[in-house]
């Protein structure tokens, strides 16, 4: 199954587990339950997102693109993001308001059960969906399978401290909870923005990668040949590498270009979705940056 269906998928579970949870807070009138089902809703505006930008990623390089749209995952992140950090900010405020006005909830126990009924649909299906994000280093489905876990997770805080409403009568543990929901998920909302802007940032590589691709060098250095100046960055599915290889100046262009494709088969098989681009120097002639005049 590609991402693009597992994000469909998401979309309708998010339909699914927000009848759920709307009829779970119907008929319980509990002020945490509200908030779970909300939550859904961010689930569904998320996931919705998501599918559009993974369909831009998915476009080919044109004139205006010539790198590829695959960043527009992050603007999927960043998106989601943002709505979890409003919807607990929602629930936060209505939370304050129950905790001066206390209210009964009632029929918990059809309410629990389908609580209980929707985290275990959001549970298989993130789990389902946390492999495959990373199979295809889809940040935007990435991004969907742990809002999904945050859901799940807050179901479960949500059915433990209602069940410690019905043993022990304390009206104050709903909006509690509300408030602990609203708090963790905020965590989350913001470590999904900061993610999504670190790779719009053009962040570099992770060390795994760097190391596979210093492995890869270390078998190509010897006398005649060095490489230096590697810099590397990712954007969304696609990873860059740009570096200098050095060599004697009295070889052939032919024996140069032979040799530099050899190297980037060599990178690009060691890491998946990686673009090598390296560029050919003699070995006594050094490249410079960051030159004064380059930055005004």
């Amino acid at each position: 199954m590609q991402v693009s269906a597992y994000l469909k998928l998401s979309v309708a579970v998010a339909l699914l587990t927000i009848a759920l949870k709307t009829a779970a807070w119907w008929w319980t009138d509990s002020v945490s339950l509200a908030a779970d089902a909300l939550e859904s809703l961010v689930n569904l505006a998320g996931a919705m997102f998501a599918l559009a930008m993974v369909t831009v990623a998915a476009r080919p390089p044109d004139d205006d693109h010539p790198f590829g749209h695959h960043k527009a995952e992050f603007f999927s992140s960043g998106f989601e993001g943002v709505l979890i950090i409003a919807a607990a900010l929602g629930i936060l405020w209505a939370a304050g308001h129950r905790f001066f006005d206390p209210q009964p909830v009632q029929s918990l126990g059809l309410g629990l059960g389908l609580a209980v009924v929707s985290s275990v649909i959001n549970g298989a299906l993130a789990w389902a969906m946390l492999r495959k994000a990373r199979e295809h280093r889809s940040m935007a489905l990435e991004a969907d399978a742990r809002h999904l876990f945050t859901d799940v997770w807050t179901s479960a805080g949500v059915v433990a401290g209602l069940l410690g409403v019905m043993l022990t009568g304390w009206l104050w543990l709903d909006p509690l909870l509300a408030v602990l929901v609203a708090l963790n998920i905020l965590r989350e909302g913001a470590a999904l923005v900061w993610r999504s802007s670190q790779g719009l940032m053009d962040e570099a590589l992770d060390a795994e990668s760097l190391a596979r691709i210093d492995a890869v060098l270390e078998d190509f250095r010897h006398h005649t040949v060095r490489f230096d100046h590697l810099v590397s960055r990712s954007a969304g599915q696609r990873r860059f590498v740009d570096l200098h290889m050095h060599m004697p100046s009295d070889w052939t262009l032919g024996r140069a270009a032979a040799v530099r494709a050899s190297v980037e088969q060599a990178l690009m098989s060691a890491v998946p979705g990686l673009r090598a681009t390296i560029q050919l120097l003699p070995m006594d002639v050094e490249a410079h940056f960051d030159d004064p005049k380059d930055l005004i």
